[in-house]
Formats: C-alpha cells, sequence, structure tokens
C-alpha cells in the first residue's frame, strides 16, 4: 500500500496566515485593556475587592499565563499550531463577560439609588464581544481543519476554503491529473468533463499541488507536465 493510504487529512493554512496569527494577537489587546482598567480602580481605592472583582481577577491571571503560553508555542510551532480549545479566547471572553457584568451591576446599583434607569449600551457590547471570542474558542480548530487536503488509496479529496464546496475523487473515475501553473492542477475525469483546482490561497501551495501530482502519479491518476 502507498504511504500515503495510511496518513489522514493534512489541514491546509490560508498563506498569510503569519498575519492572520499577528492581528489576532493584536486583538488581544482589547480585553487586555480592559482588564488593566478593572485593576485601575482598585489600585486607585475607588473599588474595594468584592468576590465578583477577585473573580475577574483571578480570570485575568489566568488570560496573562495563558497569552505566555501561546506566545512560546508560537515560537516553537509557528503559525500552524492549534488545539482543540483556544483557551486564550476563552479567556477573553470570561474578561468581557465579567466586567460587562461588574458594569451593568454597577448601573443597576445606581438606578435602584436614585430611581432614575437608563440603558447602558457597553455592558451589551462587552457580552457580544464575548460571545464572538466563546465562538472563536471552540470553533476556530474546527474551522482550520475544513480546509484540508486527503490522499488515499482510492482516490483524494479535500477543501481549498473553509468555506466552498469541498471536492473529492476515486480512482475509477479520473483519467489523469496535469498541472497548471505554479499552484494549480487540472483533473480530468473519464467521462470529458474537468475540473481545476488552486492551491494558490494555500500557505506552501506548490509543495501541497507537487503532493497531489506525486500521489496520482504514485496510485493510478496519470499526470501530464
Amino acid at each position: 500500500m502507498h504511504p500515503l493510504s495510511a496518513s489522514g487529512p493534512t489541514t491546509l493554512y490560508h498563506k498569510n496566515r503569519v498575519r492572520i496569527e499577528r492581528v489576532r494577537g493584536f486583538s488581544h489587546l482589547v480585553p487586555a485593556l480592559i482588564l488593566l482598567g478593572g485593576l485601575s480602580g482598585l489600585l486607585g481605592g475607588t473599588e474595594s475587592l468584592t468576590p465578583l472583582l477577585g473573580l475577574e481577577l483571578a480570570v485575568g491571571a489566568a488570560y496573562v499565563l495563558l497569552l505566555l503560553r501561546e506566545l512560546r508555542q508560537l515560537r516553537q510551532h509557528g503559525p500552524g499550531h492549534h488545539e482543540r480549545v483556544a483557551w486564550l479566547e476563552l479567556a477573553a471572553a470570561g474578561i468581557l463577560a465579567l466586567e460587562g457584568y461588574h458594569i451593568w451591576h454597577r448601573h443597576h446599583e445606581t438606578a435602584l439609588r436614585t430611581g432614575e434607569h437608563r440603558l447602558h449600551v457597553l455592558p451589551w457590547l462587552y457580552w457580544a464581544v464575548a460571545v464572538w471570542y466563546g465562538f472563536m474558542a471552540f470553533g476556530m480548530a474546527q474551522l482550520h481543519k475544513r480546509r484540508h487536503l486527503h490522499l488515499h488509496a482510492g482516490g483524494f479529496s479535500g477543501r481549498l476554503h473553509p468555506f466552498w464546496r469541498g471536492f473529492a475523487f476515486r480512482w475509477d473515475e479520473v483519467a489523469r491529473v496535469e498541472p497548471a501553473g505554479e499552484t494549480d492542477v487540472v483533473v480530468h475525469r473519464t467521462d470529458g468533463s474537468q475540473q481545476r483546482l488552486s492551491f494558490g490561497s494555500v500557505h506552501e501551495g506548490a509543495a501541497h499541488r507537487n503532493r497531489l501530482l506525486a500521489h496520482a502519479a504514485g496510485m493510478g491518476g496519470g499526470t501530464e507536465s
């Protein structure tokens, strides 16, 4: 059996993955600044240490530790490293949710004292961003896995964009696979139709394209140059 037949799908990353990770890193300035804002009230003496504020500080400490861990893993494994749960995003969601509740609770107590009830947008904004971070925490790994290339004994399959339709070919329906340009292939079916697959937007796209061509040459789908 060909060695590739025993391997699972290979996760493909966008060619600008490093830049995307940098943007993701900058996005964590938001919860970090919010955390500093919560600390300023305590250090300035305007707020006392309550159980809620203590919980915020505990989540904030976990956030800082996770941020340092994330930076270390990026240096060790590069931008291709990701976990099933993005714990840093989950901690950021916790900070935003708690701070949103803290602000709402403070305004609620003021309203009970004064009898004036007003709609405050900031807590809802924090909660909305917390939901977004929560979605990223549990959804990023699955989103990454959607873009993949699977070379197996029966053919090959994959998806070149997380939100595009995938492709799947069996050797008995493939007449030949030929290169097109630097990063593309054209798959010719036995019924005369053809499909072009472009790895141009994928990190190391030419290398993945060549893996597919080598797989086709070794497993029965002839190639043409």
